[in-house]
């Protein structure tokens, strides 16, 4: 994925989150900051294992070698996991926000968490 791509999908989530309300709300921001970084790590580790390729050659006692899967690799599927699990907790943020929109002006903790 591009660059420009990663920023246009972002602007998208962004609107649909203003059409249902959550744009201000903290747990929304934060966690769409999270998903952000997220996105980016899972770039450079991409690029990197295509450069390096996905295996690495590691020389040990008496000059034998050893081959080894990339730590990227691993590395890759922890962060990918981590998205994953991010993308799950804004959908959950924007399920819950646009079920209790009556409750916040009861909740002056719930308003300030919502920007409001």
């Amino acid at each position: 994925m591009n660059k420009q791509n990663l920023n246009d999908q972002a602007q998208e989530i962004l609107k649909i989150a203003q059409k249902h309300g959550v744009e201000a709300n903290f747990f929304f921001i934060t966690t769409f900051k999270r998903y952000q970084v997220q996105i980016g790590i899972l770039n450079d580790l991409e690029k990197t294992i295509k450069d390096e390729g996905t295996s690495v050659v590691k020389e040990y006692v008496k000059g034998r070698q050893n081959v080894y899967s990339h730590p990227a690799i691993n590395d890759y599927n922890r962060t990918t996991d981590s998205a994953n699990k991010t993308v799950a907790t804004l959908i959950r943020i924007i399920m819950n926000m646009r079920n209790s929109t009556e409750d916040i002006d009861d909740d002056p903790l719930l308003r300030i968490l919502n920007g409001n």
